[in-house]
């Protein structure tokens, strides 16, 4: 998955404003206790990162 297709999931989502406030206050404990940005910003794959956010809000998993 690239870092756009990403992001659109995430805003599609969430929405554009909570999207954005996801991946940077919300902690992923699956990822190591760092956000969505940190993840990502350390190497993390976007569709790991995007799973990991799917599972923590309970998305419907035929959307991940």
């Amino acid at each position: 998955m690239r870092l756009t297709e990403f992001n659109e999931l995430v805003h599609g989502e969430f929405g554009r404003l909570y999207g954005e406030s996801l991946l940077v206050d919300h902690v992923l404990l699956s990822m190591g206790g760092k956000t969505a940005a940190q993840a990502i910003e350390d190497g993390r794959e976007p569709r790991d990162v995007w799973r990991a956010l799917c599972a923590d809000f309970e998305v419907p998993r035929h959307r991940w």
